[in-house]
């Protein structure tokens, strides 16, 4: 059985069927297959495993997930490639392809129905770079039960993931992964294994979800907010970042007693803080985020630009 994923064997189906790549879709086909092991081992799939996979394109990465796992499920939302992807992924009857926006899809009545008889469920994938940030933290904040997301992601997003305070990656992105999972950068990937070749180098990155968060937070929505706060400007000090967020509006005198209260100076910054750090900061701000009328606190939303 030919593998889909070779310079040659891609040429040919994109050909074969007048396939024209939408920049609108983030569209960059794999063609390494060295690549595509290293990533569906590090994904560590076997036959007990549901695989939901996002964006499957002409199916190359579709068919070496397949091979491992009990089946997948793939969402791809440009019509153009289902009946491609009909085609080459013919030979496996573990996989579904289903067309959608996987954005709009309901993920967990989906595992409900597709993986009743799996013990684990995982998300690989090569992910439109336009859209990670909001796929990962959709699926994490919507507490669907997954054990890990292996993707690949632009390297630069990859990286902020995985660091720690005190770098100039560290951000709002890493610390809202790392309360969810545990991120370990598998392997880079120059643009030349990919069609069309990406103008950025990629990552592929393993997220393992905790069975439990590594820290306890009373309200995870409102400590979000003040990671943001604490980023938004990253030249603001800590101080004046939360005192002038528009989230949560708690006046400055709460503001500076808080930070005292941690052994933090007016002069510190937010990317000098850990997520247990910014834990004790939510419950010692807690206190104070009832303060001011109810409409000036707005209900938590997913971030979709989160940095």
């Amino acid at each position: 059985m030919r593998d889909i994923a070779t310079k040659s064997n891609t040429k040919e189906i994109i050909e074969r069927h007048g396939f024209t790549f939408k920049k609108s879709f983030g569209q960059n086909f794999l063609t390494d297959t060295n690549i595509l092991n290293k990533i569906v081992n590090a994904a560590d799939l076997t036959d007990e495993v549901g695989v939901i996979e996002i964006g499957p394109g002409i199916g190359a990465l579709t068919e070496f997930i397949a091979r491992k796992a009990k089946k997948v499920v793939a969402y791809e939302i440009d019509p153009r490639l289902i009946p491609i992807l009909a085609e080459t992924l013919a030979p496996y009857d573990n996989v579904k392809v289903i067309h959608q926006d996987i954005l709009k899809a309901d993920v967990a009545s989906m595992i409900e129905e597709e993986f009743k008889d799996v013990k684990e469920i995982a998300v690989v994938a090569n992910l439109p770079y336009y859209i990670t940030t909001p796929i990962i933290m959709g699926l994490f904040e919507s507490e669907v039960p997954l054990d890990s997301i292996t993707v690949m992601v632009q390297k630069e997003v990859a990286d902020r993931m995985q660091v720690g305070p005190g770098t100039k990656d560290y951000g709002a992105l890493s610390l809202a992964v790392q309360y969810y999972a545990e991120p370990y950068i598998v392997a880079n990937v120059p643009p030349n294994c990919f069609i069309p070749r990406p103008a950025v180098g990629s990552a592929v990155i393993r997220l393992t979800r905790y069975q439990e968060k590594p820290v306890k937070v009373n309200d995870a929505s409102f400590m979000f907010k003040i990671i943001r706060a604490s980023f938004n400007q990253r030249r603001k000090t800590l101080q004046n970042g939360l005192y002038n967020s528009s989230e949560l509006r708690i006046p400055k005198e709460k503001t500076v007693a808080a930070l005292e209260e941690m052994g933090l100076t007016p002069t510190n910054r937010g990317e000098t803080l850990a997520l247990e750090e910014f834990a004790q900061l939510s419950h010692t701000l807690g206190r104070y985020k009832h303060c001011c009328p109810k409409s000036s606190l707005p209900e938590y939303i997913s971030e979709k630009g989160i940095s």
